[in-house]
């Protein structure tokens, strides 16, 4: 029983008032209420909670990158929709709007594709929702320029005759050549991460790093003129800053008549070249320092080319101990 209080203290019309309020709340005892809806927040809104929470952790230029992906290509196509709002359909839109940008598209997809799959962890968005799942990529036909045995002599000339400015170049375009390093590993080295046999590398494109070191690559570090544990192994001219490889790199490889060839192109090379000699895949990226078999498996089809180069040259050879030549079948 509920007591409102001393007939002489409170009076009737407000007792009355009081007994209807009661009333009409017990009558709503265990009636479903309806919950308070939780407010979720724009696209734009969530960008900050996203950067406060989860750049942080990416690398400097990783941060840079994404956050002009963000802000040039995200943010004018959903910022004023409700992260729970965006669908499939939004995101193949947006997909069909960058036919002209395809590079763009690969490049910003994966970045919100986790930022959906943040706002999943977050309760802005029901789980299982990202609507960037399954939405395919575009294909392009990227660059792939491989040194013929040819090309590798005209280079190794121009390399041995070369009268450059920078005494440091041509050795740390041999460390290119011999590593399979990336030119920005090359360039950053310092002697503190020389290990011989290796190179230990705190941080690279994918993290913490290996490089492995073969006689060759030893020989041309052992030729340097050793430094400061923080100083950088190849340096610019009359600086103590890293050396950059692509001021020069263009005057060297047109002397030796490859105009086409990247600084990259002598990583993908190098891989070219291990194929040859039979070195499994696997054992590429690792050579590589790739972090995902996929990055590896670009060279998947140098490796059918030796496969059918070998057994050409088997069955070539068994053909001729029977005795059969391809005219007489």
């Amino acid at each position: 029983m509920k007591t409102l209080g001393a007939a002489r203290a409170v009076p009737a019309h407000i007792a009355r008032a009081e007994a209807r309020k009661l009333i009409a709340e017990a009558a709503l005892v265990g009636l479903p209420t309806k919950p308070k809806q939780k407010y979720v927040p724009r696209f734009d809104e969530y960008v900050h909670e996203f950067w406060r929470d989860y750049a942080q952790h990416w690398k400097p230029t990783t941060q840079k990158a994404c956050q002009g992906y963000i802000a040039r290509e995200l943010v004018p196509v959903f910022g004023k929709m409700q992260i729970d709002q965006i669908e499939r359909v939004d995101i193949n839109r947006w997909r069909d709007a960058l036919s002209k940008r395809t590079g763009v598209f690969n490049r910003t997809i994966p970045l919100m594709s986790v930022m959906m799959r943040y706002a999943e962890q977050l309760g802005h968005r029901p789980k299982g929702t990202n609507p960037c799942r399954g939405v395919s990529r575009y294909k392009r036909d990227l660059p792939e320029r491989y040194l013929s045995p040819i090309e590798y002599k005209r280079l190794g000339r121009v390399l041995a005759d070369s009268e450059l400015p920078n005494p440091d170049v041509v050795p740390a375009i041999l460390m290119l050549l011999y590593t399979g390093a990336r030119a920005s590993e090359i360039e950053t080295l310092r002697w503190r991460y020389i290990q011989i046999p290796r190179l230990v590398l705190p941080d690279s494109k994918t993290g913490p790093k290996t490089i492995y070191l073969n006689r060759q690559a030893v020989d041309v570090l052992n030729a340097l003129e050793q430094g400061k544990p923080d100083d950088f192994v190849f340096q610019a001219t009359r600086s103590g800053d890293p050396i950059n490889l692509s001021q020069y790199w263009h005057k060297i490889r047109k002397r030796a008549a490859l105009p086409d060839v990247r600084l990259h192109d002598l990583r993908h090379s190098f891989a070219s070249t291990a194929i040859a000699d039979g070195i499994p895949l696997a054992i590429i990226g690792k050579l590589l320092g790739h972090a995902l078999p996929e990055s590896t498996a670009r060279y998947a089809h140098l490796a059918d080319d030796v496969i059918c180069e070998s057994a050409e040259r088997v069955c070539s050879g068994l053909a001729s101990q029977m005795g059969i030549s391809h005219d007489q079948l």
